[in-house]
């Protein structure tokens, strides 16, 4: 319909025709319109399906479930469904973000800026096996963690996670820096508008642990790892936090030797006279089991843990330092490739020790959940930066990385599962403030 110019008759005194306040009415409401517009700004340019199950702010650090939200959790009729068991499937809606629109994509993984060729490890979501897994939704996330606080406890990574979850949520709120010390293995964010923290413990180990040779037997360090002795620099910080991620796996590929009660226990691959190889597994247990036994020690900690499981890395054709690489430009199937050999062996080491500290931390009220991220890792050779991250005529030493991932990426699936485990969260809450409101009166 065209509407025509309206010449409005200055100087009388008579009524407007309904049809010239109509127009007036319009015109009148566009200008509050455009006026208004900067308040919302981080929110344009987001998907209106995506904002629609979005709660508006509350004052209260408590947020309680409403009945549009615990809709958005049922992803599946009938049996629940397992998240994590799926394929990939085409998503052309995708990256919600770029590394123009995300400042916190660490160089070395930021692989649009530095011209990966193919740009389809971008175009992929993960679809579990009988129903939906939402696509993040920040405003959502946001309000779910009003007045929390998350902390990302392990190796680059956890930290490759958090920052993909910074980059997820910058449609909403980018945070500020809070963290107490300048170094960058010890990071603290907080956005401000809805209390809300994260932060990042450097620990690639998990336990204590100090170099004790630069280069060692495949110029990578040797360490050594006191497998019984608590890494205090995240132990003695992680109390006041109401969630907490904990990772863990390729730093353990690096010679080490291993001490118990102060004294050499054995090593993996260190090539010391008359020391034991015991392997790289019998560290990656030990370590797990001693920093869950941490998490249990905690007297004061109540929040939730959750194990974020191995993510096998994708070298072909040669070891990380002997040319090997991750060429592929699309995701296996599920029946195309199998967890076994190495990435099985760690894989079940956590999941063995995870199910002892949770059953051992139930007795002292402590809360342990899976994010098992494994198999949805396992079939994306396709998502890592390779040679990426750096340009090409840098005079630089790096090797081509398949063990990172590319933001945007694959990754940031692992904060889509984050969210659909939060909001079930808040649905088992829920259902227990409802059951021990029945209790109550069923016995007054």
């Amino acid at each position: 319909m065209k509407l025509h110019a309206v010449e409005l008759p200055l100087g009388r005194s008579h009524a407007l025709p309904r049809t010239s306040k109509i127009v007036l009415v319009i015109i009148f409401g566009t200008l509050i319109f455009l006026t208004i517009i900067p308040v919302f700004y981080p929110l344009l340019g987001y998907p209106l399906y995506l904002l629609k199950n979005s709660s508006s702010s509350k004052s209260s650090s408590t947020y309680d479930i409403s009945e549009e939200l615990q809709a958005s959790i049922r992803i599946s009729e009938g049996e629940n469904c397992d998240i994590f068991s799926g394929e990939w499937v085409r998503n052309p809606d995708a990256p919600y973000y770029t590394n123009t629109t995300c400042w916190a994509i660490h160089e070395h993984q930021n692989c649009m800026k530095y011209g990966k060729p193919d740009t389809e490890y971008m175009k992929w979501k993960w679809k579990p096996d009988g129903c939906e897994l939402p696509v993040f939704n920040p405003a959502q996330f946001l309000e779910i963690v009003r007045g929390k606080s998350l902390a990302f406890v392990g190796d680059s990574v956890g930290r490759n996670q958090m920052q993909s979850l910074i980059c997820l949520l910058s449609r909403v709120e980018y945070p500020i820096d809070v963290s107490y010390t300048p170094d960058e293995k010890f990071k603290r964010w907080k956005y401000t508008s809805y209390n809300f923290t994260i932060a990042y413990f450097w620990t690639p180990h998990l336990v204590k642990s100090k170099e004790r040779e630069a280069n060692g037997p495949t110029q990578t360090g040797l360490f050594n790892l006191y497998l019984d002795e608590l890494d205090e620099e995240w132990t003695t910080q992680i109390e006041e936090f109401d969630y907490l991620i904990i990772s863990g796996g390729h730093w353990f590929y690096r010679p080490s030797v291993f001490y118990e009660n102060n004294q050499i226990v054995g090593c993996h691959f260190c090539l010391i006279e008359n020391v034991t190889d015991l392997t790289k597994f019998y560290g990656y247990r030990k370590a797990f089991r001693t920093a869950f036994r941490a998490i249990n020690s905690l007297e004061n900690f109540k929040g939730i843990t959750f194990l974020r499981t191995f993510a096998p890395s994708h070298f072909e054709n040669g070891m990380w330092n002997q040319g090997g690489n991750c060429v592929r430009t699309k995701p296996f199937r599920s029946n195309e490739t199998a967890l076994d050999g190495e990435n099985l062996e760690l894989y079940m080491i956590q999941m063995e020790e995870f199910r002892t500290a949770e059953r051992e931390g139930r007795k002292k009220g402590k809360r342990y959940r899976l994010m098992d991220t494994t198999l949805a890792t396992l079939l994306r050779p396709d998502g890592h930066p390779s040679r990426y991250g750096h340009w090409p005529h840098e005079n630089v030493t790096l090797y081509n990385d398949c063990v990172h991932w590319c933001l945007p990426g694959p990754i940031d699936t692992w904060n889509d599962f984050l969210l659909q485990m939060l909001k079930m969260e808040g649905a088992r809450s829920h259902q227990e403030r409802l059951h021990s409101g029945d209790r109550k009166m069923r016995f007054q």
